[in-house]
């Protein structure tokens, strides 16, 4: 798994207009939010900006693994390498791993990116930053990463995986934007995956506390279903359509 991890790692890190790329969709939102409160004043701009940080930071966690996410399956598979690699007496699963693994170091390189320029534009009033960060942010990180190596692995070429992971950047930005224009009705959704890292966001932005135990059932419920994504992903490689494609 870790050398695979590695080799995954090397590829992502020579691959320099990827890497800018991936930059530009991290700061992209706090550049915006920049904007937004120069320009926007008065007592609803707090709810405005928050609101914003929150829709962008979810977003965040997607697009700073998709440029890597895209050629991790897809690539080796239109570069006719990827027979090769499974030809190898290593586990599907161990394969996956490994792929997924590089895919999160960059997902959370987004995360982390995106949070340290929001604290150049906007002050939360929370203190439950690391609580927000290790259950809800990472695991938000091993989802997206785990999404986009599934997607990879369907795609037949590197075209087709950035059509789709450029939509599914789209995912998190409607569920930010329902959380904020229908708080009532997204408050049913607060446990669930991208719905409750997006309450426990707008809680921490809005002062408030985050509660302890709905936060780690939101942790654990996004571990889970990034965990088994990552099991379907290594049984659909076991079907020769996946491998040769389609």
């Amino acid at each position: 798994m870790l050398t695979v991890a590695l080799k995954e790692l090397r590829d992502a890190l020579r691959d320099t207009r990827s890497l800018v790329g991936s930059v530009f969709y991290c700061l992209m939102g706090p550049a915006f939010v920049w904007i937004v409160a120069r320009a926007v004043k008065g007592d609803s701009a707090h709810t405005v900006i928050a609101g914003m940080i929150s829709v962008f930071t979810l977003v965040a966690a997607f697009s700073g693994g998709m440029n890597v996410a895209m050629d991790v399956v897809a690539g080796e598979r239109e570069r006719r390498s990827l027979v090769p690699l499974l030809s190898n007496r290593v586990s599907r699963l161990d394969i996956v791993i490994g792929k997924w693994l590089a895919v999160v170091v960059f997902s959370t390189g987004g995360l982390l990116l995106c949070f340290l320029a929001f604290r150049f534009v906007y002050t939360p009033a929370g203190d439950s930053l690391m609580l927000v960060l290790l259950t809800g942010m990472l695991p938000l990180a091993l989802l997206a990463a785990a999404v986009e190596v599934g997607l990879s692995t369907l795609c037949s070429s590197v075209k087709e995986a950035h059509t789709y992971l450029s939509m599914l950047v789209f995912v998190p930005m409607a569920v930010g934007m329902f959380g904020i224009f229908f708080p009532a009705s997204a408050a049913l959704g607060s446990l669930l995956p991208v719905a409750g890292q997006q309450a426990q966001l707008q809680r921490w932005l809005g002062g408030q506390p985050v509660p302890l135990f709905p936060s780690l059932l939101v942790g654990i419920l996004t571990t889970a279903l990034a965990a088994l994504l990552i099991h379907g992903t290594a049984v659909w490689l076991d079907r020769d359509n996946a491998v040769y494609g389609r």
